[in-house]
């Protein structure tokens, strides 16, 4: 590869977004990156400016390419390789609120429903469908 250009999930890696390349790599195909709004490969060079979509579990990032690296370094030197959209912060503390307010409301009762509970949530189901 030519000097000056670097490879997707060697960036993803060396920003530390993944804590390997080969979890990068895998992220990146399973749809998790998206580069300039579209699906890509591993392979694909990196450019300075660019827009990258980063899906971390709950989380979703959107940055802007700010410089290239090869080399892994600590998380303040990463932290410089890219800045994060206003959009994309307002709306990650806001879904992380949400979780947190709903965090006490559980869908399961926490316990495993006995017979008669089962007759009446099938009975439910039966007139949700009829």
């Amino acid at each position: 590869m030519e000097p000056g250009k670097i490879r997707l999930d060697k960036w993803l890696w060396a920003a530390r977004f993944f804590k390997t390349r080969a979890i990068a790599k895998q992220m990146i195909e399973g749809g998790k990156v998206h580069y300039d709004g579209q699906r890509a490969k591993c392979s694909k060079v990196v450019e300075l400016g660019a827009t990258l979509k980063i899906r971390q579990g709950w989380d979703e990032r959107v940055v802007v390419v700010k410089a290239l690296s090869e080399q892994r370094r600590g998380a303040a030197e990463a932290q410089l390789l890219y800045e994060e959209t206003q959009d994309s912060i307002e709306r990650r503390e806001k879904e992380a609120l949400q979780r947190k307010a709903n965090k006490g409301a559980e869908l399961s009762p926490g316990h495993k429903p006995d017979k008669r509970s089962r007759r009446q949530l099938l009975g439910v189901k039966e007139m949700q469908r009829g």
